[in-house]
């Protein structure tokens, strides 16, 4: 792991020559991968990890109801907030940090408020151009979870636009503020894969509510060759979405979504960051099986991005970043679960 501060010189990089392989190398193993797991993350998972000392918090928003999930820092302080951010198969019951970590617990003893929205399938937790749909045809019917099948199935921002960047710096501080008097400024946002990406695209243009960002195994340069499709691949997986639906190629709303295209954004901002990916080698605790080979793949696809938006950030002078490169990690929860323990100090002394 390596910290950027203020006093040290600019990060040592791996020459572009190098970088580009292994981008070349991870977009490659990223579009081989069944499209059981395609870019969109860890597979579903079995069973609910419910945590009784949350609480469901309901706000009306563009979208509709959505729920988000609530733990109360452990000293009961109102000024130190966190949001936590879901992966690609966020699904409508519960937050995946919840369902598969104990981290929630973990930030509240921090004396950290967590607040989890709940769902968001495929959403980059973006405002979408318009309801997910190919060809014109709107989804219907019941989703089966069977990946592409689900393209034509009814489901969340689908029937509706997704407005999730709004719900997050509006409707749901607002709420927040209004009904638990938790702060609307200086909150710390952190996720994995998609929720990464996003953690930094909401710190860029919200930097008035966002002091901290975290991204874990983020698609942080979704412009590069072969990132879109990737990412089409996986998000019809994912639910069955449709990323022209999100963001026109290459147009001014896609490159609004790219950390790699925003990243001065992050530095003028002076925003506290935290940019982790792992090295795609699994861990003990990695079987022998299918997951694990998808999770390297999409692992060495997200350390690729990473990687630049490393070399992007030294360019700008960055010294406000640090950045974690574990030894061994796929893309998987237990990585995530691992780096966000090593990252709630620095989110605990740079929120509220």
């Amino acid at each position: 792991m390596r910290t950027l501060r203020r006093e040290r010189g600019p990060v040592k990089t791996a020459t572009r020559g190098s970088w580009v392989r292994r981008w070349a190398a991870g977009v490659s193993m990223a579009l081989l991968v069944p499209l059981t797991t395609a870019v969109g993350g860890a597979a579903a998972p079995a069973a609910a990890g419910f945590n009784p000392a949350a609480f469901d918090f309901w706000v009306d928003s563009g979208m509709g109801p959505v729920k988000t999930r609530i733990l109360r820092a452990a000293n009961g302080n109102t000024n130190r907030v966190v949001y936590v951010l879901d992966g690609m198969r966020a699904p409508e019951h519960l937050n995946g940090w919840e369902i598969e970590t104990d981290i929630p617990n973990a930030l509240a003893r921090a004396d950290i408020n967590v607040v989890m929205p709940v769902g968001g399938m495929s959403s980059f937790y973006a405002d979408w151009n318009s309801p997910s749909s190919f060809f014109g045809v709107p989804g219907t019917g019941p989703a089966t979870g069977s990946g592409a099948i689900d393209a034509f199935a009814g489901g969340p921002g689908k029937s509706y636009r997704y407005q999730w960047e709004t719900f997050l710096t509006r409707e749901l501080p607002n709420a927040l503020g209004d009904r638990l008097g938790f702060s609307r400024t200086r909150n710390g946002v952190f996720g994995l894969s998609m929720g990464g990406s996003a953690a930094l695209t909401l710190a860029a243009y919200h930097p008035d509510q966002f002091s901290f960002a975290g991204a874990y195994s983020g698609y942080l340069n979704i412009s590069a060759p072969g990132m879109r499709e990737a990412i089409r691949l996986g998000m019809i997986d994912a639910g069955g979405y449709n990323v022209d639906s999100m963001a026109p190629p290459w147009g001014p709303q896609w490159l609004r979504m790219d950390p790699f295209v925003f990243a001065p954004n992050l530095v003028r901002n002076n925003t506290r960051l935290w940019i982790a990916a792992g090295s795609g080698l699994p861990t003990s605790s990695d079987g022998p099986n299918i997951n694990t080979v998808n999770g390297m793949a999409l692992e060495a696809l997200a350390l690729a991005n990473t990687r630049a938006f490393e070399v992007r950030m030294a360019t700008l002078g960055a010294r406000n970043v640090t950045y974690s490169f574990p030894p061994f990690g796929i893309h998987a929860w237990n990585t995530w679960n691992d780096e966000a323990l090593r990252m709630i100090p620095d989110l605990s002394n740079n929120i509220g």
